[in-house]
């Protein structure tokens, strides 16, 4: 139950601070302040509770993890489904914060932070830019976060090393795809945007999956073992 909650607690608050940096502060921080305000909220929530559930925060961590043998497949859905359910209060709590704007504030115009790729979604690169994006940012994401939770890692640094990754994946690939590299990122925001985003989340929630299992495969394979 504790794991339950932690990764709850976790998932919220980075789609909260996250997506809120996008939604209530996007226009005068930018693209850079967007992507600090992600990583900052996970390097906080990686000591907060990382040493109650390891900090996944994310169904692809926690696929990645099962694939490499750091976690038991049983555990794994307790794990994603109160990853899911944190998104969507996080999402809500943003939703009930946005549109108490004065003049209001329209969700399915403006939206709420939602991944999507295409026409009118900020850089409009097509399909396949997206999805070779969040296949190999979140590969690179979850090989790092593995690497840096592994035995003989240096713990004290992890949880910076982590949040400092997903920094950069953000600077590179807001434009892209607004960047997922995490199933329930997308989710809870698409329940709230509708229509569009929740036409496009299977994307995020593939081309994740697909990145986890390939890192979690290269762990498992001993490749990237410390000698």
């Amino acid at each position: 139950m504790k794991h339950a909650v932690a990764e709850f607690i976790g998932t919220m608050t980075l789609v909260l601070f996250g997506c809120g940096a996008a939604v209530i502060a996007g226009a005068d921080i930018g693209l850079t302040g967007i992507s600090f305000a992600f990583g900052l909220a996970l390097v906080g929530m990686a000591y907060g509770i990382g040493n109650v559930s390891g900090c996944h925060i994310n169904p692809a961590v926690t696929i990645g993890a099962v694939i490499a043998g750091r976690l038991p497949s049983p555990k794994a859905l307790t794990y994603i489904l109160a990853q899911l359910a944190g998104a969507v209060v996080g999402a809500a709590i943003l939703y009930v914060i946005a549109t108490g704007k004065g003049g209001g504030y329209d969700v399915a115009t403006s939206g709420l932070g939602q991944n999507g790729w295409g026409t009118g979604y900020l850089g409009e690169y097509n399909v396949v830019s997206a999805f070779v994006f969040e296949l190999v940012a979140t590969f690179l994401f979850v090989v790092v976060i593995l690497g840096a939770t592994g035995a003989g890692a240096p713990a004290a640094v992890a949880g910076m090393a982590i949040g400092l990754t997903l920094v950069v994946i953000h600077l590179v690939g807001i434009n892209v795809t607004g960047v997922s590299v995490n199933p329930a990122r997308s989710f809870g925001p698409a329940l709230f945007a509708g229509g569009h985003a929740l036409g496009q989340l299977w994307l995020f929630i593939l081309a994740p999956a697909l990145g986890a299992v390939a890192a979690g495969l290269l762990f498992k394979s001993g490749m990237l073992d410390a000698d």
